[in-house]
């Protein structure tokens, strides 16, 4: 799903594509994609492709098979983006979303890595927060959409809602929600949760950073929604902090509830923005605040992502 939405992510932002190559396994091998009205064969991935002169690899795999062929493809001159979990926390690999740690891309030894779908809006959002206020603690809740698990992913919303058994969760997902993604650790949290709060550490430069997360998947086929309370280190007024947000990368602000008006998933998917709304001061914690944070996770969750840092790279970026 993912490598379908990096080409048309390409074609989109009209990036300067001399040649575009496709690789998979050997089962979608001689299988076809269109890319800026060609058709273009699919072939199968193996270790001698890299040796093309290929300038960027948009990686969306397994975390073994990235392992694997990252390597190979870096050490043939190659500068990967990887949207598995494989490198995100490796200290010799630089995790990065272009509004917030853009800077780091300057590390890169050939590997750069594409953060967790929930993960991504997140730091967008506490970026404008850390720069003003600093931050003191997080605590995030998520509302997972069906597509983050793949295609089989929406197959399973789309079974169960006509009575079918499932076959990606462990339950019927329709008309229900799993708190429960990726595998169980023995300290109760979730693979999905370590992730998540692992990679804002790393992406905010604050390794000892208080922060807690529960991921949870819901009925929605596309779109991310996010929970953050978030207590700050100084004072603000709701006002002043709300104007920020409004002129901050990447973010839209969707915050009258009066009217009606706050992210949701239906609005949000087919956007590259981070929207947010529902902004309030938390009472019941001293300078603390609540907020609503929706992204598409197919695109900035993931290949709008990648293709921003491929963008960075070849210093087209705006921000």
């Amino acid at each position: 799903m993912v490598g379908g939405m990096f080409a048309k992510i390409l074609e989109e932002r009209k990036l300067p594509v001399t040649k575009l190559h496709l690789f998979a396994s050997a089962r979608s091998a001689g299988k076809t994609m269109m890319f800026n009205g060609q058709e273009l064969t699919i072939e199968e991935l193996t270790p001698a492709v890299f040796n093309r002169g290929i300038d960027f690899a948009l990686f969306c795999v397994e975390g073994h098979i990235s392992k694997e062929y990252a390597p190979i493809a870096a050490k043939a001159g190659c500068t990967v983006v990887d949207n598995s979990s494989a490198w995100r926390l490796d200290d010799d690999v630089p995790l990065v979303v272009p509004e917030v740690n853009g800077s780091d891309i300057a590390s890169h030894k050939g590997i750069i890595a594409n953060p967790n779908c929930c993960a991504a809006p997140t730091v967008v959002a506490l970026k404008p927060l850390l720069d003003k206020y600093g931050l003191g603690r997080v605590v995030i809740s998520t509302y997972q959409s069906v597509s983050g698990a793949g295609v089989g992913g929406i197959s399973d919303l789309e079974n169960t809602m006509q009575g079918q058994p499932p076959q990606q969760f462990p339950y019927t997902i329709a008309g229900n929600l799993i708190p429960h993604i990726d595998t169980l650790h023995d300290d109760g949290y979730t693979g999905e949760e370590k992730k998540l709060m692992a990679e804002v550490k790393k992406m905010l430069h604050i390794p000892d950073l208080p922060i807690t997360a529960t991921t949870v998947r819901v009925p929605v086929k596309y779109g991310h929604s996010l929970s953050i309370n978030v207590s700050l280190k100084s004072p603000f007024d709701l006002a002043e902090l709300r104007s920020l947000l409004a002129v901050s990368p990447a973010i839209t602000l969707q915050d009258d509830p009066a009217k009606k008006l706050y992210p949701m998933p239906l609005t949000a998917a087919g956007s590259d923005q981070v929207y947010i709304g529902r902004l309030r001061r938390d009472e019941s914690c001293e300078n603390s605040l609540n907020m609503w944070v929706v992204s598409d996770n197919t695109r900035k969750g993931a290949a709008t992502n990648a293709v921003q840092i491929v963008e960075y790279l070849g210093g087209q970026h705006e921000n």
